[in-house]
């Protein structure tokens, strides 16, 4: 009899004490109610004990967590319409008031929905778009003058703030609604955002005329490159030729002065035939095929041929 009793305690017991122990993994934390009222909560992680059957054990993440939104479509302050999709990154920090107030990470999700579209929407609406596309080390060029018309209000980019000072902002304001909950809120990013067609027609349009600017500025430099290279070019072409027919010059002075030399020196050696010789080279140039000169017998031009006779 008494060994069956022992075998029973000793299965009782077991049963007991694999009810009693629960171990908390690393990145987990535990709270742990009674009837479902929470007595305490287990933030280390090991082996831990519990009063099996009457105590219950709820686990949640002690790591970094991701929250996604819903695209939004959202105005700007500029009634410009776009697409907004916006992520955030949370923790537990607090079980106890987390499993009262939400009590799940499902129940957590849906609440930061709440929080987070809502301080998203109004940062939205209460900025131009060029706030929220613009990043922090966007500068102004000194001229430019792209000012946002709101109502009749002319305001200047320079004036303006980033993105990063706007998320800063979100951040901060949802921030404070989250502490309630047991939660607290690490950082808030826009992923993605998109403008609504009729938007995008025109930031396109303003793409492409952006574009078509820097083009002709780009265009009107090259042109006037062209001219100075062109200019320079005709510069040097010019003093090139100029040279060149100086140079010209003088060598055919000097081939007229030789030429001049020799004829001169020809005509001293025998006057009268050299004269007889350009004589009858002027004759054959002058008479040409089917011409006839009419002439005076006392012309000077017939004087060797008058000698012949």
């Amino acid at each position: 009899m008494k060994k069956p009793i022992l075998i029973l305690l000793a299965f009782l017991a077991l049963i007991l004490l694999k009810g009693g122990l629960f171990v908390v993994e690393e990145g987990e934390q535990a709270l742990v109610t009674q009837f479902g009222k929470p007595i305490g909560d287990v933030r280390q992680a090991g082996i831990h004990f519990k009063i099996p059957v009457f105590q219950e054990v709820h686990r949640f993440q002690k790591r970094i967590m991701k929250w996604d939104g819903d695209p939004n479509q959202i105005p700007t302050k500029d009634k410009k319409y776009i697409w907004i999709d916006t992520t955030a990154r949370w923790r537990i920090v607090d079980p106890l008031l987390f499993f009262k107030t939400v009590a799940s990470e499902r129940g957590a999700q849906s609440r930061l929905d709440d929080i987070i579209d809502s301080v998203v929407r109004d940062a939205v609406s209460g900025h131009f778009l060029l706030e929220l596309v613009r990043g922090k080390d966007y500068e102004a060029t000194e001229g430019e003058r792209e000012l946002v018309d709101l109502e009749g209000e002319l305001i200047d980019p320079a004036d303006l703030i980033g993105r990063e000072m706007i998320l800063a902002g979100i951040l901060e304001q949802a921030r404070n609604s989250t502490p309630e909950y047991g939660i607290e809120l690490i950082d808030v990013q826009i992923k993605r955002i998109n403008y609504v067609e009729q938007v995008r027609k025109r930031v396109y349009e303003r793409m492409i005329s952006e574009r078509k600017k820097v083009a002709a500025q780009y265009r009107s430099e090259g042109e006037g490159e062209k001219a100075d290279i062109l200019g320079q070019m005709q510069k040097e072409l010019k003093g090139i030729t100029s040279e060149a027919y100086r140079r010209s010059t003088e060598i055919r002075g000097e081939a007229d002065a030789k030429a001049a030399a020799i004829y001169a020196a020809a005509y001293n050696k025998d006057p009268e035939f050299y004269s007889f010789v350009r004589s009858l080279e002027s004759y054959r140039k002058a008479m040409g095929k089917n011409a006839r000169m009419v002439l005076g017998t006392d012309s000077e031009f017939y004087r060797y041929l008058q000698k012949s006779k």
